[in-house]
C-alpha cells in the first residue's frame, strides 16, 4: 500500500471540500479586523472573529506593533531563549502576565496550541495519569497523544464522574505500584458551549484528593474576573489552580501564549518543554505588543465593560426571539438548531447573501447529526445596529428552516469563486 494512498479518504472535514472550501471554509475576508469586514467583496457584519476587547486594529495597538516593527525588524531576536533568544523584554513580560493572575511566575511561549500539547507532555511521565474533560479543546486532546502513561476522561463538567475516575487514577497508581501523580486538566471557557469549567467544584476536590490542576483559560483571559484576570478570578479559586496557561490569540488579539504557576514549575517547564528548548524565540514585535496590549486590559476597563454590554443584548436577545443559546455564561454565543447538514450550509448562505451577518456553521460530525451550531462572538466594537440587524437576521432565517425552505436542496451548496 501506498502511504498516500489514504488521501483519497479526505476525513470528516475534507469530504466536502469540493463544496465548501473558499466559502463554508478558509473563507477570505479581507479589510480591517472589526465587526464590520469584507466577504467576497461585499460588507458584513463579523461573528466570527475573536477579538472580544476589539484590541486588533485599535490605533495605540497599531502605533506600537508598526514602531515594533519598525525598531526591531521581525527576525530579532535569533534563537531560541535558552541558547541566544532571550531579552529582558520576553523576561518582562512573563514577570508582567504572572502577577496580572495572581501567580507567582510565568513563562512566555510562541503558540497557544504548541504550547498547551507541549506542556501536556512536559507536565506527565509514564508513571503519571491524566484526568481530563471529555469537552476538552483539539491542543489538549493532542497532548494526549503525546502522554505514554495512563489517561482518564471525565463526563464534561460533571463532578460524580470527575471523583469516579480520580478514584480510578488513584487505584491505578496504587496497584501499579507507580510513583507518579495525577494531573487534572479543564478548561476555564469551553469555547464550543460557551459554559466556564466548574473550577470552583474541582479545586474542592483537592481536600479529598491528591491532584494537581491545569487549567486553559484562552477564552476567559481578558473577558471574565476582575479586570479580565480570568476565570479563576472569576470563581474565586485562582490559588487552586497549580499552572494556568493563556493565548494571545482571543483577547489579546497577537501570537503567542503563557503558562502562569509558582517558581519551581514554570523553572521546571523552561527546562523541560521541549516545543520552546528547540524553537526561535517569539519575535520583538509581539513581545512589545503583547506588552502594550496588557497595559489596555489594565488601565482601560472600559473594553471589557463594552464587550459585557454587548454580550448581553445580543444574548437576552436571542433568547427573548425563542433561540435555544444552551448553557454558555460567557461572551461565546451558541445558537442551537435543527436541521441537516444541506440545510446549514443553505440558511448560512442566506445569512451572509442575502442578510450581510456572517458567522460560523458547526456541524456533524462536530456536532450530533440533524444538529448545528451558529457560532457567535461578540466584541466590544461591535454596535447595537450590529445586534439588531443580526436579532432581525437570524428570526427570518429560522422560520425558513422550520418551514423546510431550506430542504428544497438536497445538497451543499457550491459556491464558486
Amino acid at each position: 500500500m501506498d502511504i498516500f494512498d489514504k488521501m483519497k479518504d479526505m476525513g470528516p472535514l475534507g469530504k466536502y471540500a469540493n463544496e465548501a472550501e473558499g466559502y463554508y471554509v478558509y473563507p477570505n475576508l479581507e479589510g480591517p479586523i472589526g465587526n464590520r469586514m469584507l466577504f467576497r467583496g461585499k460588507e458584513v457584519v463579523m461573528w466570527s472573529v475573536n477579538d472580544y476587547l476589539g484590541l486588533a486594529n485599535h490605533p495605540e495597538v497599531r502605533k506600537v506593533d508598526g514602531e515594533a516593527a519598525r525598531d526591531w525588524g521581525m527576525a530579532y531576536p535569533m534563537g531560541s531563549r535558552l541558547m541566544s533568544g532571550n531579552t529582558v523584554y520576553h523576561e518582562q513580560l512573563e514577570q508582567d502576565l504572572a502577577h496580572f493572575v495572581q501567580k507567582e511566575s510565568g513563562f512566555l511561549v510562541n503558540f497557544g496550541y504548541q504550547g498547551m500539547v507541549s506542556a501536556i507532555d512536559t507536565l506527565a511521565g509514564r508513571d503519571d495519569v491524566i484526568v481530563y474533560d471529555s469537552e476538552s479543546h483539539a491542543c489538549i486532546l493532542d497532548g494526549m497523544r503525546l502522554h505514554p502513561g495512563q489517561r482518564y476522561v471525565f463526563k464534561h463538567n460533571d463532578m460524580e464522574s470527575l471523583e469516579k475516575n480520580l478514584v480510578r487514577a488513584q487505584n491505578y497508581l496504587s496497584n501499579k505500584k507507580r510513583s507518579g501523580g495525577i494531573l487534572v486538566i479543564s478548561e476555564g471557557v469551553f469555547g464550543m458551549r460557551g459554559d466556564q469549567g466548574l473550577l470552583k467544584e474541582i479545586v474542592a476536590l483537592k481536600k479529598d484528593y491528591s491532584f494537581r490542576l491545569l487549567v486553559d483559560d484562552a477564552h476567559g483571559f481578558g473577558t471574565l474576573g476582575d479586570g479580565g484576570r480570568g476565570t479563576g478570578v472569576e470563581q474565586g479559586v485562582q490559588d487552586g489552580i497549580d499552572v494556568y496557561f493563556a493565548t494571545f490569540a482571543k483577547s489579546m488579539a497577537g501570537i503567542g501564549a503563557f503558562f502562569a504557576a509558582d517558581k519551581q514549575t514554570i523553572k521546571y517547564l523552561k527546562y523541560n518543554m521541549r516545543s520552546q528548548i528547540y524553537a526561535k524565540s517569539l519575535p520583538m514585535p509581539m513581545v512589545i505588543g503583547a506588552q502594550k496590549r496588557l497595559e489596555m486590559l489594565k488601565t482601560m476597563p472600559e473594553l471589557k465593560n463594552n464587550l459585557w454590554r454587548n454580550v448581553n443584548n445580543l444574548q437576552n436577545g436571542l433568547k427573548e426571539k425563542g433561540f435555544d443559546i444552551g448553557n454558555t455564561n460567557t461572551c461565546v454565543t451558541p445558537v442551537y438548531m435543527k436541521g441537516s447538514v444541506a440545510e446549514a450550509t443553505q440558511l448560512v448562505y442566506d445569512l451572509r447573501e442575502n442578510y450581510s451577518i456572517f458567522c460560523s456553521v458547526v456541524v456533524y460530525p462536530v456536532v450530533p447529526k440533524g444538529m448545528m451550531i451558529l457560532r457567535l462572538i461578540p466584541t466590544a466594537n461591535h454596535t447595537q445596529e450590529d445586534i439588531d440587524l443580526t436579532l432581525a437576521a437570524f428570526g427570518k432565517v429560522k422560520d425558513k428552516l422550520v418551514a423546510g425552505e431550506y430542504k428544497k436542496v438536497e445538497k451543499i451548496i457550491k459556491v464558486d469563486a
